[in-house]
């Protein structure tokens, strides 16, 4: 193609999502097919980091602060009546595929979302493709909508994203609007809500990948919501013949229970949320239990004060029982404040623009441990976050 038309066909697309129908949701445009409504969303966000301290720089090494991203994502959703389609990339990732899946249908870690979904009813959403497994309260929430700058070494224990079926549904016996699109729990439903998924193995999870047995990952998930003020929902998981990423010699089915639960209630949001793992890396009698709390108090609409503590036990065959801890103090300061009130909608919509500040706190067996994941050192995280 040549330059000139390379820069009308990037002038007309920019003119396209210049001509928003949604600021809250990206950029929208809409067009009628037949007597079909269609409607196509793009949007995306960024995370530049600034991070220093022994837990991000170690020792023998020069640098005194580490820049980087976190995430840098760029992702469109499109609406035809029920049906419906996602993609979401992130351009900080891997764009080779490293391996393969079970029924080698295996997508570059930058692919973070690639589903179609069909709202037949709002209890019973048909879901296929790579999705984001329904494990993990924290992890099923968007990364833009965190509490912090990152998650925590909880998510070492979810079985990530997958390619699969699932099968939803939201607001059952209550009320809620229920667009197909949903992972977690993303709206102040009314009601009950499931989730039920097969999918590959779990090869994208920090401790169940795949291994040379194949075979596949299952996850169950029920909830429940009462408006903003209460949403709680558990799911169990398994991923069979767990190796994990680094080639471990497992074998041994990997699974989880997790139980959380979240509250807004105006200035103030609370969150908890506990694991309980089984079989990590396909080891047998290798196990962790993990327990997170979050805590956050808007001072005025532009500063949050937010604090989170975690905390996992881990016990291994031959190996001593050990224990480690992080706990994240900080702020959110919001650039870009739409609402003044503290509603869960007027909060997401500050994260917009923010700037997130952290200072880590690590205690416990940080010398030697068996806990997947997690700070060893005090750590400190400056990040910019934008989204459109």
């Amino acid at each position: 193609m040549k330059k000139s038309s390379m820069i009308k066909l990037a002038a007309g697309a920019a003119a396209l999502l210049l001509m928003s129908t949604s600021a809250q949701a990206g950029y929208t445009m809409k067009k009628k097919v037949g007597d079909v409504d269609t409607k196509l969303t793009f949007f995306g966000f960024s995370q530049l980091e600034a991070r220093a301290g022994d837990g991000i720089i170690k020792d023998g090494e020069d640098s005194k602060v580490a820049f980087g991203a976190q995430r840098i994502r760029l992702g469109w959703k499109y609406q035809a009546g029920k049906v419906r389609g996602k993609v979401f990339l992130d351009f900080n990732q891997d764009h080779a595929v490293n391996g393969k899946t079970g029924d080698g249908a295996a997508m570059p870690k930058m692919v973070k979302d690639a589903f179609i979904s069909y709202v037949a009813d709002p209890a019973f959403v048909i879901k296929a493709g790579l999705i984001k497994m329904p494990n993990g309260m924290s992890f099923t929430m968007p990364g833009w909508n965190l509490d912090i700058a990152e998650r925590g070494f909880d998510k070492k224990l979810v079985l990530e994203r997958n390619t699969g079926l699932m099968v939803s549904g939201r607001a059952i016996g209550g009320s809620g609007k229920v667009n197909g699109f949903e992972m977690g729990h993303e709206r102040p439903w009314v009601g009950f809500g499931y989730d039920v998924m097969i999918a590959n193995q779990a090869d994208r999870s920090a401790v169940a990948g795949s291994s040379k047995n194949g075979g596949n990952s299952y996850a169950v998930r029920g909830m429940y919501d009462n408006t903003e003020k209460l949403h709680i929902e558990a799911s169990y998981a398994l991923s069979e013949n767990a190796a994990g990423p680094s080639g471990v010699a497992g074998g041994e089915d990997y699974s989880n229970i997790n139980i959380g639960i979240d509250s807004n209630l105006g200035n103030l949001s609370l969150k908890a949320e506990y694991f309980d793992a089984e079989n990590l890396n396909g080891v047998k009698g290798y196990d962790e239990k993990a327990l997170t709390a979050t805590a956050g108090y808007f001072v005025t609409p532009s500063l949050e004060l937010v604090g989170k503590y975690m905390k996992a036990d881990a016990e291994k065959v031959g190996s001593a029982d050990t224990s480690l801890t992080n706990v994240y103090l900080g702020a959110n300061i919001f650039i870009s404040s739409p609402y003044q009130d503290f509603s869960r909608k007027a909060k997401r919509m500050r994260n917009q623009h923010k700037v997130v500040l952290n200072y880590v706190m690590a205690s416990g067996d940080t010398d030697s441990n068996n806990v997947a994941g997690g700070y060893t050192d005090d750590a400190i995280i400056a990040q910019y976050q934008f989204k459109f």
